[in-house]
């Protein structure tokens, strides 16, 4: 078992039980999934440039992404439907506890100016999105292999109804959020 899913377990769903006054230990919020998305722009029609940044997503998450493929034809950007067109890699369970702990402790703080994440990412049903403009962030990825930078989005997925209750749970796991 994963020391932060240990966490959890043990201090942090009692402490919001009680601070969010809920009766039922199953109804407390908690990390569902966290989802990992890259597009690629162009990169996808090169075997061997999928293959490469397909490898890079695997070492940074434990797990072999899948290919996302466009639903629909938008000529102005040249894209047809069914053509590749980013890697989705979904975590749960270990895994996804595991990602958590290395994105809060070891990624956020290799950020440049890093002084919090924006508390302002989370949507209307309480999961949080984080951008990254270069996945060479991440200590998994060699950089002297990396020829061209590129983004990488992280949406933490959570069961919390709700902005507030998913920004305190996330704050609890070692979430660190700007002041202010």
């Amino acid at each position: 078992m994963s020391q932060l899913k240990k966490f959890y377990q043990d201090k942090v769903r009692k402490l919001l039980a009680q601070e969010l006054g809920i009766k039922n230990p199953l109804a407390v919020p908690r990390l569902t999934k966290i989802v990992v998305n890259m597009g690629t722009q162009d990169d996808l029609k090169d075997k061997g440039q999928l293959q490469k940044l397909s490898a890079d997503l695997a070492a940074i998450t434990g797990q072999t992404p899948q290919i996302t493929k466009a639903r629909v034809s938008v000529a102005s950007f040249g894209i047809r439907a069914g053509m590749p067109v980013g890697l989705r890699v979904t975590l749960r369970k270990d895994r996804m506890y595991d990602f958590f702990q290395k994105l809060v402790s070891i990624v956020l703080p290799r950020l440049r100016d890093f002084r919090g994440v924006s508390p302002k990412s989370f949507d209307t049903r309480g999961n949080f999105s984080l951008g990254f403009p270069e996945y060479t962030v991440f200590p998994e990825i060699d950089l002297a292999k990396v020829d061209k930078p590129r983004g990488l989005e992280v949406t933490i997925v959570t069961s919390a109804n709700d902005p507030k209750k998913a920004k305190r749970l996330l704050e609890l796991l070692g979430m660190p959020f700007e002041k202010g």
